[in-house]
């Protein structure tokens, strides 16, 4: 076994989504850091669908890009198509999605971990966490504290906090009918020796799954039976600090179209020889993206489901069969996909899978994602039982910063449900009951119409600058920006106009009322059949603004009443949030509690009252209880 020995600050184990994140993060803070990989190409992997963003995925996107994550930046070098979706309908649900190319992806964002100061890149497994009894339990109240880490090959790396990003590869097998293979994605090397550690440290573990479709040889396609799906003519950038203009390239084509009754046929004749239906596999799936089995069973109503055929890149053929994945076997497979319009003679180049993996149950995190039992141990990515890249990225961001504030004794950053959906997203995920792999979703955020896409550097520029991963340039754009939007919202709402025989035919023209007294322009704005593009012709004080800030004019205009409304259940939601919760706080003494919220505030050991309102099982009566003990709690403190 080797002897080597090292002291770094930080070790990083998995370079996923997540991994990248958090080690960049913990770099560019000036920590010495080490990412752990079972193999350096699998760096910022994409094993499934070949895409970043869409629907609430598009805002924790642009959200990592606000607080200096890299997601955004990676995916505007390496896109081969975009579109925003649900253009149709408000601002708050339109989304960012873009086409990667998958090889590039994973290469750009290899070349920007090569590059960083602080940040050594090693292919190792890492098999062992070390920790040692916490000294200062007074303090922390973990029990344990985290201070290295054992590879495969014996080699030790101490340090002072440990950032666990393992993804699908923890005992990972993959299934397809009978056959089972113990890989991890890609039939990559899975990660077999670490899980128990982690249960010798009392870490709870628990089994979920995933799959993936199957990829097919282009050649093998007929487009003409499909429908083609184009990109949006003008391309707007992930990151912040891409410039627009270098994001408008030639873009390549997705192509749509349906299974049919003849598909369903073959999918119902073979189900028991189906893993997930034949009870071999043991992990649960996520809901919200269900094998073409699930769909079948579980909507037999429907007489045809969506199948988008994407390219994975440039300088492949390889196309990836969006919405039907599967783990039934490999014949059963080809004769489905083959029932398929346009797919009539397609050739497999891989056939789909599904894959089961060991990971947490994350009520055991602090909204931190540091474990609550183990001080200096932090985790991000579909470890903490999620699912998809950006939920993965968003994660291992907001654990390097707090692993890198918690080594500098610094407070650590929790994002509440108000402020970001990456707040959203950490906070069910450590304080709801999850059963499968949670996915982001914009029903999930009460605050939406504040937390759009649109003005995430808005929210969040100013946290990143002050945590250090954005710069005092880039700081400094955003409060010019937004100094820019405050005097032109004002500007509209003092220039007021007359019902003058040009602005009465001005309205008549764009099929509106006509104006019976003066009125301004931001009343104008308000109207649905008018814009602030079209009231150009009538404002004749108008100067030049960029189109990021006028964006931002006519939501905050159109939309005022609505922002002011959600504002004040800001308020409220804050209040609760305040009142914090004492961590050595004793349940059992807390009278009135019943016995079942008593089990609920134990297990999740909540931070505050508004997290432990959101626990399942804990009633809104048991939370008056809570407040009327926490101020006769603080009377006797005093």
């Amino acid at each position: 076994m080797s002897e080597l020995r090292e002291k770094v600050d930080v070790c990083v184990v998995g370079a996923g989504h997540a991994g990248c994140e958090a080690a960049l993060a913990c770099a560019r803070l000036g920590l010495e850091t080490v990412i752990f990989t079972v193999s350096v190409e699998s760096i910022a992997l994409m094993p499934c669908n070949p895409n970043i963003g869409g629907t609430s995925k598009g805002h924790l996107v642009r959200e990592i890009d606000a607080l200096g994550g890299e997601m955004g930046k990676n995916i505007d070098k390496t896109f081969i198509q975009s579109k925003m979706l649900n253009r149709s309908k408000g601002p708050a649900v339109h989304s960012l999605r873009a086409q990667a190319d998958k090889a590039e992806y994973s290469r750009a964002m290899r070349k920007v971990l090569e590059n960083q100061n602080h940040l050594t890149i090693k292919q190792a497994e890492v098999c062992e966490l070390l920790a040692e009894e916490n000294k200062n339990i007074s303090e922390s109240k973990a029990s344990k504290k985290i201070t290295g880490v054992i590879t495969f090959t014996g080699a030790v790396y101490e340090c002072k906090a440990v950032i666990l990003c393992t993804g699908t590869y923890l005992k990972a097998r993959c299934l397809c009918g009978e056959a089972i293979t113990y890989t991890g994605p890609n039939g990559l090397q899975a990660a077999n020796h670490l899980t128990d550690s982690l249960l010798n440290l009392g870490i709870g573990m628990r089994r979920f799954k995933t799959g993936t479709p199957a990829r097919m040889d282009k050649r093998s396609l007929d487009f003409e039976k499909m429908e083609e799906q184009f990109g949006d003519e003008r391309v707007i950038p992930f990151s912040f600090s891409t410039d627009p203009e270098d994001v408008q390239i030639d873009q390549v084509s997705c192509y749509l179209t349906y299974t049919n009754e003849k598909t369903h046929d073959i999918i119902r004749a073979n189900l028991d020889r189906s893993p997930i239906y034949a009870g071999v596999i043991e992990g649960t799936g996520p809901r919200y993206c269900p094998s073409i089995e699930d769909k079948v069973v579980k909507f037999s109503d429907k007489d045809r489901h969506q199948v988008f055929i994407e390219p994975e890149g440039l300088h492949t053929n390889e196309m990836y069969v969006s919405g039907m994945s599967s783990s039934l076997p490999e014949d059963v497979q080809l004769a489905m996909y083959r029932t398929v319009p346009g797919m009539e003679h397609c050739k497999m180049v891989r056939n789909a899978y599904a894959i089961e993996y060991d990971c947490i149950d994350p009520k055991q995190l602090y909204p931190t994602l540091e474990f609550k039992e183990i001080e200096g141990l932090f985790s991000g990515g579909q470890f903490n039982g999620s699912s998809g890249y950006e939920e993965a990225a968003a994660q291992g961001l907001m654990a390097g910063i707090n692993a890198s504030l918690y080594i500098k004794n610094k407070e650590q950053i929790i994002l509440d449900r108000s402020q970001a959906y990456i707040g959203v997203l950490i906070d069910d995920l450590v304080t709801k009951e999850n059963f499968e792999p949670y996915r982001m979703m914009t029903s999930r955020a009460e605050y939406r119409l504040l937390l759009r896409q649109d003005n995430a550097d808005l929210r969040l520029r100013r946290i990143g600058y002050e945590v250090g991963l954005v710069s005092k340039e880039l700081y400094e754009a955003v409060l010019d920006k937004r100094e820019q939007i405050d005097c032109e919202v004002a500007r509209l709402k003092s220039t007021v106009v007359g019902a003058s025989k040009d602005i009465q035919n001005f309205l008549t023209l764009h099929e509106s009322a006509p104006l019976k007294t003066g009125v301004n322009m931001a009343e104008l704005i308000c109207r649905p059949e008018l814009s602030y593009h079209m009231l150009s012709e009538i404002d004749s004080e108008r100067k030049p603004l960029p189109a990021d800030v006028l964006e931002q004019v006519e939501i905050e205009i159109k939309y005022e009443g609505y922002i002011e409304r959600q504002l004040k259940q800001v308020e409220h939601y804050k209040k609760m949030e305040k009142k914090k919760i004492p961590a050595d706080l004793d349940y059992n003494n807390v009278g009135s509690l019943r016995l079942e919220a008593r089990q609920k505030l134990i297990a999740y050991k909540p931070v505050s009252v508004g997290q432990a309102s959101r626990i399942s099982g804990v009633s809104p009566a048991d939370i008056s209880v809570l407040l009327v003990y926490l101020e006769n709690y603080k009377k006797k403190e005093v």
